[in-house]
């Protein structure tokens, strides 16, 4: 029922715009609850319900006392693993051509980071993106380049796509004749995983991977491996991560964004919130354009803030395990 849910999230557009209040949802005995709380401690945030998994794995280097860098890259890694999941990692949805082509970034507590774009048949992106930051002068390899690179580094190879995954698209391609349509945004799109975490010696760091828009033109990135958009973390503010319409929330570098934001004082909630509307004003049609923000601040509190109505992310602390329903613009 969760999973159903957030997958169709991006199918709401203006009904899920007029909902009332949010309501609770449940899954797997959690509730959710508040939209902005404070942490006492390590902690780690992640998007979707899927992130309830990645945050346990985080929170095995967390609990004993290691660095965020190592409980993000850990986190995502599962999702990542995850063939059920058609929006990240092995599972996940081919392009216009049928290729299935991973995007990747993470960022540590001393502003270093990497990225990979444009990958195709290796099986962690989010670890050849740290190897890119710790073993090279590049933030991004992409393409070619980027799988020489992991290949010489001695990353798996998988085939994609798997084969259920092929067998939607050969339905998907023999329904859709006009291949420069553009892609419906529906429940197989922008289903990205960020996760945040801020470690026992206050420091933090964050992970962002993704196979991106379903269908998409062979070629396209989106906002996940984009330092600054998908991902950006600054140890003495915040981090931001960000889910949905890759291309609207480039045009205003949303994380980081939200973290500036942050540096002027607003709350990671209300500095989601104000890069949701700054997302809303650069736009005269809204249909279907659903982006969602999560953030954390040094002092451990957190927030999340969304377009349309449907957006969640999982919490993981000393106390408590849980599913967090975000809040979403009501007022057009």
């Amino acid at each position: 029922m969760e999973d159903h849910k957030r997958r169709n999230f991006l199918k709401l557009g203006l009904i899920g715009a007029v909902v009332g209040a949010i309501q609770p949802l449940k899954a797997g005995g959690l509730f959710t609850q508040s939209f902005e709380t404070k942490i006492d401690g390590p902690l780690v945030v992640s998007t979707w319900n899927h992130g309830l998994a990645a945050n346990s794995a985080a929170w095995e280097i967390l609990s004993k006392g290691g660095k965020a860098l190592d409980a993000v890259e850990k986190g995502v890694r599962v999702t990542e693993a995850d063939v059920t999941n058609r929006s990240v990692g092995i599972g996940g949805m081919p392009d216009r051509d049928g290729h299935v082509t991973l995007d990747a970034c993470i960022m540590d507590e001393e502003s270093r980071c990497g990225a990979v774009g444009f990958l195709e048949g290796i099986d962690h992106p989010i670890s050849v993106a740290r190897a890119i930051m710790e073993k090279t002068q590049h933030v991004m390899l992409v393409g070619s380049g980027a799988k020489k690179f992991a290949l010489e580094q001695g990353f798996g190879q998988i085939k994609t796509p798997i084969p259920p995954v092929k067998e939607e698209y050969k339905k998907w391609k023999k329904e859709n004749q006009d291949l420069f349509k553009k892609p419906e945004i529906n429940h197989e799109n922008h289903d990205t995983i960020g996760l945040l975490a801020l470690d026992i010696h206050g420091n933090l760091s964050g992970a962002c991977t993704t196979s991106g828009w379903a269908y998409k033109l062979h070629g396209r990135l989106g906002d996940s491996p984009i330092i600054g958009a998908g991902l950006f973390v600054d140890n003495e503010i915040g981090a931001a991560c960000a889910t949905g319409l890759g291309e609207a929330i480039i045009r205003i570098a949303g994380s980081h964004t939200v973290v500036e934001l942050m540096r002027h004082g607003h709350s990671p909630m209300d500095a989601c919130r104000l890069a949701v509307e700054r997302i809303i004003s650069k736009h005269k049609d809204l249909t279907n354009l659903q982006c969602g923000f999560l953030a954390i601040d040094k002092n451990g509190n957190v927030g999340a803030y969304s377009v349309y109505n449907g957006f969640n992310y999982a919490l993981k602390t000393n106390k408590e395990e849980k599913l967090v329903d975000a809040p979403f613009n009501r007022s057009w």
